[in-house]
C-alpha cells in the first residue's frame, strides 16, 4: 500500500436555522458543489440534500428494490466485504422492500445513513455507513472497520452524484491510502429525481477489468422527519 500521511480535516460547519419541525437547514452539499451545480439540480433534490436534523430527528425514505444484477466477482466481493460490516448487497430480489434512514452525526459534523434491504428468508440486510465532510475531496464515506472512499460529487438536471476518487483505511490520524491494483473498481452513487416525491438510489460498481460487477436500483418515497422512537401517528 503507498502510504499517505494526512490529518484528518475537522467537520464542515455551516450556518444553519431551524424550522418548526426541528430540521436544520445548511449549505454543506451546496458548498461542495457551487452554487452553478447546485442550482441544476431538480428543487426536491435540493430540498432533500439541505436539510441537517437536530438531535433525535430521523428522515425515512421508504420502497423498494426495482433493478438488481451482479456478476460471479460482484457476489465474491459482496460476500468478502462482510468482513467489514457487509457494506454491499447480498441479494438481488426484485421488490425487496427497503428502508432508507438518515441521522446526523453530531461527534464528526456527518450523516450516518442505515439502510435496511428486506429478503425472502431471513432477517433482512442492514448496512450501514456515515458520510463525513471532510478529507480531500471535502465528503468521505466511511464504510466499517476503519475502511472509506473520498468521494466527489457532481449534479445535472435530473440527479447529484457521488463518485470514488479513492479507497482508504483510516488508522487513527493515519491514512493508507489503497492502490488501484486492490481498488473494487469506480463506484458511483446516483440520486435521481423521478417527480411527485420520488426519486431512484442507483449504486453502480464497476472494474476496468471485471466488467460490472454490481448495479442495484431502489426507488424510494421520503416520509417526514421524526424523533428517534416516535412512532407515527
Amino acid at each position: 500500500m503507498r502510504r499517505i500521511r494526512e490529518r484528518l480535516e475537522p467537520p464542515v460547519e455551516a450556518p444553519a436555522a431551524r424550522s418548526a419541525q426541528g430540521v436544520l437547514h445548511d449549505v454543506r452539499f451546496r458548498t461542495l458543489l457551487g452554487g452553478e451545480a447546485w442550482d441544476r439540480l431538480p428543487k426536491a433534490v435540493r430540498a432533500r440534500f439541505s436539510k441537517r436534523l437536530g438531535p433525535g430527528l430521523a428522515v425515512t425514505y421508504v420502497g423498494e428494490i426495482t433493478e438488481s444484477r451482479r456478476n460471479w466477482a460482484g457476489r465474491l466481493l459482496a460476500q468478502a466485504c462482510r468482513l467489514i460490516g457487509g457494506p454491499l448487497p447480498l441479494h438481488d430480489q426484485i421488490g425487496a422492500p427497503a428502508v432508507v434512514t438518515v441521522t446526523e452525526d453530531a461527534a464528526c459534523g456527518g450523516q450516518f445513513w442505515t439502510r435496511m434491504y428486506g429478503q425472502a428468508r431471513g432477517f433482512p440486510q442492514v448496512i450501514h455507513s456515515s458520510k463525513r465532510f471532510a478529507g480531500p475531496t471535502g465528503l468521505e464515506e466511511y464504510l466499517g472497520c476503519g475502511f472509506g472512499i473520498a468521494l466527489d460529487v457532481s449534479a445535472d438536471e435530473a440527479a447529484m452524484r457521488f463518485h470514488s476518487r479513492h479507497y482508504f483505511l483510516a488508522l487513527g490520524r493515519l491514512r493508507l491510502r489503497l492502490p488501484a491494483w486492490l481498488s473494487p473498481g469506480d463506484l458511483t452513487i446516483s440520486h435521481i429525481d423521478r417527480g411527485d416525491g420520488a426519486f431512484d438510489f442507483v449504486l453502480a460498481l464497476r472494474h476496468p477489468l471485471l466488467g460490472e460487477l454490481i448495479n442495484q436500483t431502489g426507488l424510494f418515497r421520503e416520509r417526514p422527519a421524526r424523533r428517534n422512537g416516535e412512532t407515527r401517528r
